[in-house]
């Protein structure tokens, strides 16, 4: 077994307590309204803008050891930049307000797992970031192209609408296999850092998602 056979194994638990959010059911049976797409899309923003900066921080802090991963964090970030413009493109599409949007903050949930990214780049084993790698993609992959589907089904909105999802859920396919063969190749006690971490963002991540449905709820009362 692979290393990211033995990742997805160890992972398992906690995968399917992000995918168990009420929100990721609901939309995936098309019970989704246009709040929830916009509430998504807007914290998809808030954590999806980062992604660049983070990229660049851990380029400039892998250990000796890690060196051979800088010229692929290059490539990953070439890919990554800019993205959030797709996302507000998106939310204007879809009705919503992207100026708003931009100048908006985070929800709490989003702006910790930034935070704990950052701090994990500066402050412990730059490696664990990969194991953020992992939740976001793979969990791009398990869900972009079929949510996509059901919200357009349910919301009737045109394809313009999903720039986001559905080029993240095909673009990710290609990128969980190159994170397959990095994390292949690390030292043992890096791998177990992306194991970790992965078990953390996917407390993170679910959070998100879990937020969501409390603030709609809350809007509601």
């Amino acid at each position: 077994m692979s290393f990211y056979e033995q990742l997805a194994h160890a992972t398992a638990v906690e995968r399917e307590q992000l995918l168990r959010a009420p929100i990721i059911s609901d939309c995936l049976h098309g019970r989704v309204q246009l709040a929830d797409y916009h509430a998504f899309l807007t914290q998809a923003y808030h954590h999806v803008r980062h992604t660049t900066p983070l990229l660049m921080s851990l380029g400039g802090r892998l250990p000796e050891r890690l060196a051979w991963l800088r010229r692929a964090v290059a490539e990953y970030i070439e890919e990554e930049i800019g993205h959030e413009e797709w996302i507000l493109d998106d939310i204007t599409t879809a009705g919503g307000n992207a100026d708003a949007v931009r100048s908006s903050q985070p929800d709490l949930s989003a702006e910790v797992m930034i935070a704990y990214a950052y701090d994990l780049i500066a402050r412990g084993n730059p490696a664990g970031f990969f194991g953020m790698v992992y939740v976001l993609e793979g969990t791009s992959v398990a869900l972009a192209l079929m949510a996509a589907d059901r919200i357009q089904q349910a919301l009737n909105l045109p394809d313009s609408a999903f720039s986001y999802l559905r080029s993240h859920g095909t673009l990710d396919q290609e990128h969980t296999k190159h994170l397959a063969e990095l994390v292949n190749k690390m030292p043992l006690e890096d791998q177990q850092e992306v194991v970790r971490c992965a078990k953390v963002f996917f407390k993170l991540y679910g959070d998100i998602f879990r937020a969501l449905t409390d603030k709609q709820s809350s809007t509601c009362n």
